[in-house]
């Protein structure tokens, strides 16, 4: 890793503090700090003050989701410096992950590079990204502490985490969320979750070998229906949207291309509820024909034990599977749970009206990891890709106008009037059920009267909808030209 070993040499180089915006060493003091020595110090390379006057004030970005990518896109690299921290270098695609699972997208057609969002990133001589985590945030020292990512869907490299620091005049928390288990035994270490790309490349891989397991002579028939029998848990938009792209799947090109095992392979998604709870009464229950037209087995039940062949329901029931998938919603993290900054309901960063973290100064969290604080009288936003969108866009243009006013560097922005505060409007939902039909819901909640639509005219607004959002013209084309070609040639079904 080439920055790693900058790191090291410009480390072994600095016995005094350097200009700032170059890598300088420093001590840390901090024995409270995570990942720091316990003996109070430690030896570190990163990223020294900013000098106003000489430097532009620097925007430390953690997180590259919609929200932090949202608000890349948008800063003015003119005003900052841009230094973006993430485990991931892309940004993924959430709404089309589904997709991917079963070849009817590739890969890279939902993950976009962070150098294609904001291209100061890898232009400009004083912006950087650093694959890593967070480890601490000292807002008394305007300081984050950083740890080099080393590992990838779980594989770990050789090379040993390198631990360094970033000194910020802003700061953005978008580190998202984490799929939440409940505390369910076993969820870790069986299930399969469907939120990054590694994810979907897991149960892809998963599903043409059991496929191809099956086949086996000496298999038996009920080793068969175990090994084929995907459960899905979780019938918000995620799991629903996979189970309608799984039976297609099985549909159109098992049937045709594993005839000897297609009598055995089965959905099953299970609820605890109802499906698509936040839609239309009317949707929902299209949506529940459309799935049981499809094949996919609906059951209501609340998962009780998760054991490597079979989940354990609340009623005793044994569910044998071959493939799970885990889609129950998101919860706070670890890292977000560890930073000792007000909390909302529900775990969040708690944010005031201008999504400031209220009790430190030039700090800001927008994403699935932020909440608005009790004190605001506002709701916490649903964990939505449309609500970081909206949150990184308005952000980038508060920041944008604290920049322009002499607000960028540190300790700057305290007395300067932010104007409007964040409001959110929703609008809509949508969600795909399979053979080229979706739900489109258009009401601002619940209780609202308003258009909503199902079959295929949905299905048209829900592929167009989302062939606009994909950020590049480039990821736009891949997945026009997927499509075209799963629609005349049918998916890749090659395990690679």
């Amino acid at each position: 890793m080439a920055w790693v070993r900058s790191f090291t040499r410009l480390s072994r180089s600095s016995s005094i503090w350097k200009p700032a915006n170059r890598f300088t060493s420093t001590i840390s003091a901090d024995p409270g700090l995570a990942g720091f020595s316990s003996s109070g110090s430690a030896f570190h390379a990163g990223l020294g003050p900013t000098s106003p006057g000489l430097d532009k004030p620097r925007l430390v970005v953690l997180g590259t989701g919609w929200a932090g990518c949202r608000l890349m896109k948008s800063v003015d690299a003119g005003l900052y410096d841009i230094v973006c921290v993430s485990p991931r270098n892309h940004m993924v695609f959430t709404p089309l992950l589904a997709s991917t699972c079963v070849g009817t997208l590739e890969f890279r057609s939902v993950a976009e590079p962070i150098g294609r969002i904001q291209p100061a990133i890898s232009t400009a001589p004083d912006s950087y990204f650093f694959l890593a985590r967070c480890t601490a945030i000292d807002p008394d020292a305007h300081t984050v502490h950083c740890e080099s990512v080393t590992d990838q869907g779980g594989v770990r490299d050789a090379v040993e985490p390198w631990k360094f620091t970033v000194s910020y005049d802003k700061l953005v928390i978008a580190a998202g969320a984490e799929a939440s288990t409940f505390g369910i035994n076993g969820v870790k270490e069986h299930a399969t979750f469907l939120r990054e790309v590694h994810h979907a490349q897991e149960i892809r891989r998963r599903l043409l070998l059991n496929l191809m397991l099956s086949d086996v002579p000496g298999i038996s028939e009920d080793e068969k229906k175990r090994l084929l029998h995907c459960v899905v848990i979780g019938g918000g938009p995620t799991g629903v949207e996979f189970s309608g792209e799984l039976s297609d799947f099985i549909i159109k090109d098992v049937h045709e291309r594993y005839s000897h095992v297609k009598d055995f392979i089965h959905v099953t998604l299970i609820e605890a509820n109802e499906i698509l709870s936040s839609f239309d009464v009317r949707l929902r229950q299209y949506a529940t024909k459309q799935l049981t037209k499809s094949g996919v087995r609906l059951v209501r039940g609340v998962v009780k034990d998760v054991q490597p062949e079979k989940v354990i329901l609340n009623d005793g029931t044994e569910v044998p599977y071959g493939l799970l998938v885990w889609s129950t919603g998101v919860g706070p993290s670890p890292f977000v749970k560890s930073l000792y900054f007000p909390k909302s309901p529900g775990g969040r960063i708690g944010v005031d009206d201008w999504l400031r973290i209220p009790s430190v100064q030039d700090v800001f969290a927008i994403g699935d990891c932020s909440g608005f604080l009790e004190t605001t009288g506002k709701p916490t936003l649903p964990a939505l890709a449309q609500v970081a969108e909206r949150q990184g866009k308005y952000l980038s243009n508060l920041l944008n106008q604290i920049g322009k006013a002499g607000g960028g560097y540190r300790n700057a922005a305290e007395n300067l009037e932010l104007g409007d505060p964040f409001v959110y409007r929703h609008l809509g939902s949508m969600a795909t059920v399979g053979r080229y039909k979706a739900l489109v819901d258009l009401r601002q909640n619940k209780e609202d009267k308003g258009l909503s639509l199902t079959g295929f005219i949905s299905w048209f607004i829900w592929r167009s909808a989302y062939l606009t959002r994909v950020i590049s013209w480039r990821n736009r084309f891949y997945v026009a030209i997927n499509w075209l070609t799963t629609f005349v040639f049918g998916r890749d079904i090659s395990r690679i």
